[in-house]
């Protein structure tokens, strides 16, 4: 099945009193591209989060944020700084008895000054942390390759129908090409026998002349090349493995084998269908350059 290299996927869930949110979005690229936005203090889970992302995603751009929330305070100790508190309650007792005012300290107007209290930050455990995270990465990463599966099942029904029409073309070609020498062999017969007039003319030689310009005329081989390139496309479509690459190469034989007939055909009639052919194949090309 193909996935397309568009897709967004995104998970929050509170793990051991920490808020966790993970989002995972990516466009296409021809690699693997990762970059990650993880807060400050957590730098250490961007590595983890790359393998374990390009586990299951081989092509693309992808960006994913993490968000961690202390929604139970682990990650901090918060203590009363007891000699600043004391500077203060000094300093202000002794302002006090210079200025004769009442003393009506209390524990209110302490907590309102500056520098009273010292917020100690605890010691995380990285493995707790990275377990936690790849909880929730795991669940938005099912919603992100969902994704991708999904808008690859459009693409592949589209390119599908395109493979069929294509087949169609390249019948119409087989079937006109043999015509096309007939009215050649008929052309070059009424051409002698204006020129020759009322003289015998040599039936070998417009056999001959019509051979040759069969030869350089035919188109059997890339017809053949071309059905064949349509079945393996087919068959890549279906495998369980990323294939842009592969689907990205046999378009380019697909290209080679119509542009080959072009300018093989002597005959309007293929031109047209080959500028038809032409027109499906860049249209699947275009698809293939969002497949993973």
């Amino acid at each position: 099945m193909i996935k397309s290299m568009t897709g967004y996927g995104r998970f929050q869930q509170t793990i051991d009193g920490r808020e966790i949110l993970v989002e995972i979005k990516s466009v296409n690229h021809r690699y693997f591209e990762f970059s990650a936005r993880v807060p400050r203090a957590y730098g250490y889970l961007e590595e983890k989060l790359k393998t374990f992302v390009q586990s299951r995603v081989s092509r693309g751009k992808v960006d994913v944020g993490v968000t961690i929330f202390n929604v139970e305070g682990k990650d901090a100790q918060i203590e009363v700084n007891q000699s600043i508190a004391a500077g203060y309650v000094n300093a202000l007792r002794k302002a006090n008895e210079s200025l004769k005012l009442k003393d009506d300290l209390s524990l209110s107007n302490l907590i309102r000054l500056p520098d009273i209290f010292n917020v100690i930050k605890t010691a995380e455990d990285e493995t707790v942390i990275w377990n936690g995270v790849k909880v929730v990465a795991e669940e938005a990463l099912n919603n992100f390759v969902s994704m991708r599966e999904t808008e690859g099942l459009k693409m592949m029904d589209d390119i599908k129908s395109r493979l069929g029409y294509i087949g169609e073309l390249v019948d119409m070609v087989e079937e006109r090409s043999p015509m096309v020498t007939e009215a050649y062999r008929q052309k070059l017969y009424g051409k002698l026998c204006e020129i020759l007039a009322d003289k015998k003319i040599d039936e070998q030689r417009i056999l001959t002349e019509a051979a040759v310009f069969s030869e350089k005329t035919a188109v059997d081989e890339e017809t053949v090349r071309l059905k064949s390139h349509i079945h393996q496309f087919g068959t890549l479509l279906n495998i369980e493995e990323p294939v842009g690459r592969k689907l990205d190469f046999l378009i380019q034989e697909f290209n080679r084998e119509s542009n080959t007939i072009g300018s093989k055909a002597q005959d309007v009639e293929i031109t047209k269908i080959v500028v038809e052919l032409k027109s499906e194949i860049e249209k699947i090309r275009e698809q293939i350059q969002n497949i993973e």
